[in-house]
């Protein structure tokens, strides 16, 4: 049964320690920084005029809902009347991006993609970029990063993209899966949508939206009557493998890998385009230490099981303590 009265203090001593963290949030933040954050968007070559009418409306989303997070938002591929050399002008672009020494990265790709067995690319006008291609190009990259691969066959962008710090989504698990996936749309609307804020803390991460748009994409499968050809993975952990939109009870993971390593979906869900105004607030290097106390909390809760029920809750006391503290006076200088 445990140690009820331990258990309650421990629990109360977080609950003072997060209403301390609200009330100096509120009170005390300083005003928003000018981190830079960006949003690449990639239109890919339509090839229908109805496909070029559905990325057009997909992109028009996440122009619409940057603007509203106050991220600058740079396009490949929307301008018809530019030379068809969209892979040239994306790399060129990306140069320019990783230079940069901080800010998130946000790359979003609306668009076909193909797989012949052993390598996937996304269509592009004029020559098309293949995954081991922009796995090349992102490699110096040391901003933080997320990569929205909505095309179909994308799924082997994953592992090719995946490192510690990103987050990787792709619309499929595979190359295999290479009919036209709905994924992108629903992901477009879900990314500035307040309907998809699960946890409802007045913004909705990335997590999130992959979430809400993986949900739509099933219920449309099923609405339809048949049997769906894609299944979009999250990788944020940097294993290369992905988690599945099945694995989560609102933003927790319900499930465990079998060897045993964390499940994805903790930096994904740290990852928000349209920040609450409440997050604003928050200094890029407060938002720093946040997120790792965070990862800090979400390991220790892992690790629960196996613990002295007396060590877990002096640990959970102690980040919890440190979130509050955090709020209160600020990033805190390291040695």
């Amino acid at each position: 049964m445990g140690n009820p009265p331990l258990e309650r203090i421990a629990m109360r001593h977080a609950t003072r320690a997060i209403i301390a963290a609200l009330f100096f949030f509120c009170v005390f933040a300083q005003a928003q920084t000018n981190e830079q954050r960006t949003l690449v968007l990639v239109i890919g070559a339509p090839g229908e005029p109805e496909y070029a009418e559905k990325f057009a409306a997909w992109g028009k989303l996440w122009k619409e809902a940057a603007l509203q997070g106050g991220v600058q938002t740079r396009v490949v591929g929307e301008d018809t009347s530019e030379s068809p050399d969209d892979r040239e002008r994306l790399l060129k672009l990306l140069a320019e991006e990783i230079s940069r020494p901080a800010g998130e990265l946000w790359l979003v790709f609306i668009g076909h993609g193909t797989f012949d067995g052993r390598s996937a690319k996304f269509n592009l006008r004029g020559p098309d970029i293949s995954a081991e291609d922009l796995a090349a190009a992102l490699k110096p990259a040391r901003r933080p990063l997320a990569v929205v691969q909505c095309a179909s066959a994308s799924g082997p962008f994953l592992p090719a993209l995946s490192a510690p710090g990103r987050v990787i989504i792709t619309a499929t698990r595979s190359g295999y899966e290479d009919n036209f996936p709905r994924f992108g749309g629903y992901m477009a609307g879900a990314i500035g949508s307040a309907s998809a804020d699960l946890d409802k803390d007045g913004q909705t991460s990335l997590l999130e939206a992959f979430l809400m748009a993986s949900h739509q994409v099933a219920q449309y499968y099923k609405d339809q009557g048949l049997l769906m050809t894609e299944h979009a993975l999250l990788d944020d952990n940097g294993d290369g493998l992905g988690t599945p939109p099945d694995w989560f009870r609102g933003v927790r993971p319900t499930k465990r890998a079998a060897d045993g390593k964390a499940v994805d979906g903790l930096r994904a869900n740290q990852m928000i385009l349209v920040r609450s105004k409440s997050e604003q607030t928050l200094s890029q290097e407060t938002r720093a230490q946040r997120d790792d106390l965070e990862r800090q909390f979400n390991a220790l809760r892992d690790r629960k099981s196996k613990m002295d029920e007396n060590d877990y809750y002096k640990q959970l006391e102690a980040v919890m303590i440190q979130i509050a503290r955090l709020y209160e006076t600020g990033p805190v200088s390291k040695p």
